[in-house]
């Protein structure tokens, strides 16, 4: 395994799609502050929604329900009760926490929901001004892992730079 040469993570393509996607959050963060919408990152919208909408959870189903990890899931309950957005309670055995709304969280959700909306119309929006779609990338490149997963072509790339 060779570690000479220039340092390869001066150049990505996954970067800027990375940076795209953080600056479109940032700019529904902005739009939170310009709303006066206090302590809510953009990740918790979907969490907070859910909640609204199916009522209390633990960490694990929320987490399945908004599709990360466990682990992300509890950090994001661990801010967003932070912020007063939820509150937690032992849940039916010693291992899991039921996870609710607060009455600021409830407070909150209308306007969520309705920029949930705006954003998802925003976006096509935007995806209408480009001559291919990013959801139509994102399919196609999904189908093509289908095919062939990740890990397979990192570790045939990984096998090539080892015979070198």
């Amino acid at each position: 395994m060779s570690t000479s040469g220039p340092d390869p993570t001066r150049e990505s393509a996954l970067r800027p799609l990375r940076r795209l996607l953080d600056a479109m959050d940032a700019d529904i963060a902005r739009l939170y502050a310009a709303r006066g919408v206090t302590g809510v990152r953009p990740r918790f919208s979907i969490a907070l929604i859910r909640l609204h909408h199916l009522g209390p959870m633990t960490v694990k189903a929320l987490a399945a329900e908004v599709d990360v990890t466990h682990s992300a899931m509890s950090q994001t309950v661990t801010a967003m009760r932070t912020e007063g957005l939820v509150e937690t309670a032992p849940g039916h055995d010693a291992r899991t926490r039921d996870v609710r709304l607060t009455e600021r969280g409830r407070a909150l959700v209308p306007f969520l929901e309705d920029e949930w909306r705006a954003t998802e119309r925003a976006f096509a929006a935007l995806e209408a001004e480009v001559p291919y779609a990013l959801t139509r990338v994102v399919d196609d490149m999904a189908a093509a892992l289908g095919r062939r997963s990740f890990l397979d072509r990192i570790t045939v790339e990984l096998a090539e730079l080892d015979e070198r």
